[in-house]
């Protein structure tokens, strides 16, 4: 990522400036009872409120997905409100699990409920996202909170930031964002994150510190919301990014490697912009015998309510892999997984 890249650190700043003007008070969109009615398996597949940065888990024969509320009004850039989540058990009929936490549960945040990831360990979950920290260090930073079930609630599992605007040496004061973790087959687990940069680091068996130098990967076009997975024996690193050349909005590329800690190779764009929104976030998981890719876009709307950048929509296509290893580049549709995989 290129730093003249003006106009999209711009609009980084006018979204910062917004969300501290934000209320955090919910909006028309806000909680209907919770259930089953108002999700389907089509896109989208949350249709009664806004949610944005979709995060799967698989949990024995059920699919969590983890989404923050998004809920800004006309004059915001984003306002999310909280993180909720919602489950299935087939990719067709989702329960709706309500909110499991907010920013301000962390006493140290004072906004924010960014991209978040839950991994399970040791029967524990955990909980990594971002947030804005308070005056102490200001910036964007990531917390980790954790549960005894994937539904939680969520609780602090630090009382303090696991990565704070001052422990990175990045381009402005939002690059401490968009977590995601991972477990290896070793056991081993790590994080990484970041805006402009791509960070990494290891996590030492607690989940609550790291066990390695910060470190970065270089990848084409990164900047933001990379997402973590392993198949067979190969690594990939999937990501939004922008390739100015194509388009001044996010497109999903990946990367592979033989190796957690790389050297990734790039291996090209998955999926090209989301409607409405300069912004996509990348989710992927295996359950019942499909790949499955998540992703917003803010082509949904909400009676009177227009999506918008701050007012998405998450939705799942079918991931299919060549023989290669490769990805099959995908398009955003109606259908969604309701139709058999190709």
């Amino acid at each position: 990522m290129k730093d003249s890249r003006g106009s999209f650190f711009a609009s980084m700043l006018a979204l910062a400036v917004l969300a501290a003007c934000a209320t955090g008070a919910p909006g028309s969109s806000s909680p209907v009872a919770t259930g089953q009615r108002t999700t389907q398996a089509a896109n989208p597949i949350i249709l009664d409120r806004f949610t944005a940065d979709p995060a799967p888990l698989v949990v024995g024969d059920t699919l969590y997905l983890y989404v923050g509320q998004d809920d800004a009004d006309d004059e915001q850039m984003f306002n999310i409100v909280d993180w909720r989540v919602y489950s299935t058990r087939d990719m067709q009929t989702w329960t709706d699990h309500g909110p499991i936490m907010k920013p301000t549960d962390f006493s140290w945040a004072i906004r924010d409920a960014w991209a978040s990831e839950v991994v399970e360990k040791d029967g524990r979950f955990w909980f990594y996202t971002a947030v804005e920290h308070d005056e102490s260090d200001m910036g964007k930073a990531i917390g980790v909170a954790v549960s005894d079930t994937p539904t939680g609630p969520f609780v602090d599992a630090r009382g303090s930031a696991l990565v704070s605007n001052s422990m990175t040496d990045g381009p402005h004061w939002w690059d401490d964002i968009d977590p995601t973790a991972f477990i290896d087959d070793d056991g081993t687990p790590w994080l990484l994150w970041g805006n402009a940069n791509c960070y990494i680091a290891r996590l030492k068996q607690n989940m609550i510190e790291f066990d390695s130098e910060i470190g970065t990967i270089e990848l084409p076009h990164f900047v933001e919301g990379p997402w973590l997975f392993k198949r067979e024996e190969l690594y990939y690193l999937l990501y939004a990014g922008i390739d100015e050349s194509e388009s001044e909005n996010e497109q999903v590329y990946y990367a592979t490697a033989e190796s957690v800690a790389g050297p990734y190779k790039f291996r090209g764009k998955i999926m090209g912009e989301a409607e409405r929104s300069f912004t996509i976030h990348p989710g992927v998981e295996y359950f019942n015998g499909n790949w499955y890719f998540f992703y917003h876009n803010s082509a949904h709307d909400i009676g009177d309510r227009e999506g918008k950048l701050g007012r998405r929509s998450v939705r799942a296509e079918h991931m299919i892999f060549e023989d290669d290893g490769s990805i099959r580049p995908m398009v955003a549709t109606a259908a969604g997984v309701s139709v058999p995989r190709p």
